[in-house]
């Protein structure tokens, strides 16, 4: 059971501020008939529709955004942040994982917080697959201590994939999510991202229609990719 204005809000349709005044307005039904009380409980099944456009019930939303340079990864920031380009109004949206502000590239943003606890959780080993540009080129030396691990001060970063893709261009997969990882790597090894884009986690990659600063919601099969 639940609340109508709970319903409403969940769907996208508003803050329940927002939505206990379309209820008022008169032009919510439930199973038909005019629904003016924003407490109004009845079954999630039921058939809920405001101006006559039936709204299905969607708890969790999952939403693929090209992240645009110049965006924290935060729900809450005096800076621009990258909820900022959702138009839609879900409560408890929150992007999975951070990318750094100067970091373009795919970012999960949802309000399912289990999932998003799974594909962050370093005993998962999810994987994230990037694009670098770097100042120079990698030595054999260098792509054998990225297999191999990277020590750098006192910190350590398991083995990662590099593949080069261009001269100073490489794609790198990485199984961890620590601070500045992708920079600090190659800082170990006396080099510098001038660069970088995300464009996988897990089996999510980024749709190459959109467009920086664009986003979409998921299909149900990259829901389910990422769930498994």
């Amino acid at each position: 059971m639940i609340r109508l204005d709970k319903y409403l809000s969940d769907c996208g349709l508003g803050t329940r501020k927002e939505v206990k005044k379309l209820i008022r307005e008169g032009i919510v039904k439930v199973n038909g008939e005019v629904i003016v009380t924003s407490s109004f409980v009845f079954d999630e099944t039921s058939e809920v529709s405001v101006e006559d456009e039936i709204i299905p019930y969607q708890k969790y939303v999952y939403i693929m955004l090209h992240k645009p340079a110049g965006y924290i990864s935060a729900t809450e920031s005096r800076e621009a942040n990258v909820l900022d380009l959702i138009e839609e109004y879900y409560k408890g949206l929150y992007p999975v994982g951070r990318l750094d502000k100067d970091t373009e590239g795919l970012l999960l943003i949802t309000n399912d917080g289990p999932l998003g606890h799974q594909l962050l959780s370093p005993k998962k080993h999810v994987e994230k697959e990037y694009i670098v540009q770097v100042n120079h080129p990698l030595s054999e030396m260098d792509l054998k201590q990225f297999a191999d691990g990277i020590q750098w001060k006192d910190e350590s970063f398991l083995p990662a994939k590099v593949f080069q893709s261009d001269t100073t261009e490489y794609h790198v997969i990485i199984q961890e999510g620590k601070f500045h990882q992708i920079k600090r790597m190659f800082q170990a090894l006396d080099n510098e991202v001038v660069y970088l884009k995300r464009i996988r986690m897990k089996n999510l990659i980024l749709d190459d229609s959109l467009e920086i600063g664009q986003y979409r919601f998921l299909t149900d099969e990259e829901i389910e990719d990422l769930k498994r």
